[in-house]
């Protein structure tokens, strides 16, 4: 799906109307066809994304086969992985939730008001990019201080400098990479934006094949460095014609949605707090025996594809959101939101039963050949079955912070939340690094993730839009007692088969199959539909 063709864009020079998914109010002619075609509109959409999502997906996990076969799972892995960890936070603070949480309902704002999009970006982007560099030179100077207290007792801390003064450029790359994200997805398009990951995997697959033998894991930092330069330069284009277009065909005049420190400090407080999970684990699992820190990347980067299908659900629908609380319908948002919600709970519910019940088979299929042998099979396997006891709680804050901050105003509720997750994973992590190794870090990650989500649910109704919070948690318990059913029911069915391949495909059926039995039979849908109501009611 190229630029112009995602949805209510606009047609010859016009904008479209605003997303009508949701209106469940008296059916009139007109309204009930737009209706259909919004939906129409969104269904296409999601295949398409969905479709370029998951090829970026399976791109990252050949980026991870390729730096598991190239240098397995030992000291100089671990010293690149620690370089990783700062495309890894600029990833979360500059293109998944900062920059998005920012920008998209900014954007929704200006186009619901049909104002100049131009002027906002005149507003925002020059200063944002002197932030970036001045960031860059400042993370590239302080390499090594910064390798010294993210990873202590990290025996290769000269190479991990090296491997994160080339990654620390990403931090201009992604901030600019995710300033046209969030432009072009409050324009509802977002096949690119989901193509930058393409892009990105593609150029560090490609310098670590072509330099490894040259450079050892230093290439796989190169790649970074080219890939996140890939990211803006697939974007650029479409950008510069959505904001000239929306130019055109808005009327000169207004001031746009204020961007103050009000605004921002509370979205960037709780991206940094979040993605800090990440420095937590990295601090905690340096001065346990070398390969933790790999066999924990691995882990989580497996774990976590079925919360990447089911938060590209929710990536698209924040527009509308957004859009929604613009027009000052927080009726219609607060229905998306319990839909989006129960949509990303069966997705991810789904892929974390077979990513549990067939973890060993899955870790083989991908990554032991090379250097990584059926010892790391076996220690990424079990490490990644206790990480997927977090991954309804990553998706469930990931899904439910958006409404909180799509309408575009101050609310430091989100970061509070946040701060009592990360303080959880914190304590939890202390207590059971020692004592568990890697699988207690990953058991405090679960653990700490899962606080956060149920503050957030609770606060749903008093902080952004109204829900029928206590109905959704009722079925986000039903439905991870059937997702703990469909996980027996897969081990067991894994077990019996030989051949990883068929055991892979045999847990997953048997884990499908049980799911969606358990779900109809505990009388909750397994695919939410939309549905109407009179009044909201939550806890």
């Amino acid at each position: 799906m190229g630029p112009g063709r995602d949805g209510d864009t606009m047609k010859n020079g016009h904008q479209a109307p605003a997303h009508p998914a949701l209106d469940d109010g008296p059916e009139r002619p007109p309204d009930a066809g737009r209706r259909r075609h919004a939906e129409r509109s969104l269904a296409r959409t999601t295949v398409i994304t969905g479709a370029i999502t998951a090829c970026a997906a399976l791109l990252g996990l050949a980026r991870d086969q390729t730096v598991a076969h190239l240098f397995g799972a030992g000291p100089e892995t671990d010293a690149f992985l620690v370089s990783w960890t700062v495309p890894e936070f600029a990833s979360t603070l500059l293109i998944e939730d900062a920059m998005a949480l920012v920008l998209v309902p900014a954007f929704s704002l200006a186009l619901a008001r049909r104002e100049p999009v131009q002027a906002l970006v005149r507003a925002t982007l020059p200063p944002l990019l002197g932030a970036l560099a001045l960031l860059t030179v400042v993370l590239v100077l302080a390499a090594a201080w910064l390798v010294a207290v993210l990873a202590p007792g990290l025996p290769e801390q000269a190479l991990a400098a090296d491997c994160t003064r080339l990654t620390a450029t990403c931090a201009f790359t992604f901030g600019l990479a995710g300033y046209c994200s969030a432009v072009l997805r409050a324009h509802r398009s977002f096949a690119l934006p989901a193509a930058i990951y393409v892009a990105y995997n593609l150029g560090i697959i490609a310098v670590a094949l072509t330099a490894g033998p040259h450079w050892g894991v230093r290439a796989a930092a190169a790649g970074v460095a080219l890939g996140g330069c890939l990211m803006v330069l697939v974007q650029l284009p479409a950008l510069r014609r959505r904001v000239r277009l929306r130019e055109d065909a808005g009327r000169l005049g207004g001031t746009g949605p204020r961007l103050g420190i009000g605004l921002l400090a509370p979205v960037i407080v709780f991206a940094a707090g979040r993605q800090s999970q990440v420095l937590v684990e990295r601090f905690l699992a340096a001065p346990l025996p070398a390969g933790a820190i790999s066999h924990l990347n691995y882990a989580q980067k497996v774990a976590q594809m079925p919360m990447v299908l089911a938060m590209m659900l929710c990536t698209i629908t924040f527009p509308v959101i957004a859009r929604a609380l613009a027009r000052g319908d927080a009726e219609a948002a607060g229905r998306r939101m319990e839909r989006d919600l129960m949509l990303a709970a069966v997705v991810v519910l789904t892929g974390a039963t077979t990513v549990v019940a067939c973890a060993p088979q899955i870790v083989e299929i991908l990554f032991q050949r090379g250097a990584f042998d059926a010892d790391d099979t076996v220690a990424t396997a079990s490490v990644m079955r206790v990480y997927a006891l977090g991954l309804l709680g990553h998706t469930l804050v990931g899904a439910l912070v958006r409404s909180y901050f799509s309408a575009a105003r101050p609310t430091w509720y989100p970061a509070a939340a946040m701060a009592a997750g990360l303080a959880a994973n914190v304590l939890a992590g202390l207590a059971l690094a020692h004592v568990w190794g890697a699988h207690g870090i990953a058991a405090a990650n679960a653990f700490g993730i899962t606080v956060t989500a149920v503050l957030l649910l609770r606060g749903l109704g008093r902080y952004t839009v109204t829900v029928a919070t206590r109905q959704i948690a009722g079925r986000l318990a039903r439905l991870t007692a059937a997702a703990l059913a469909a996980t027996g029911t897969g081990w067991a069915a894994a077990a019996f088969v030989g051949p990883p391949v068929l055991a892979v495909a045999a847990g997953a059926a048997a884990c499908t199959g049980v799911f969606l039995a358990a779900g109809r039979s505990l009388r909750v849908a397994v695919i939410p539909l939309p549905r109407k109501r009179e009044h909201a009611v939550h806890s």
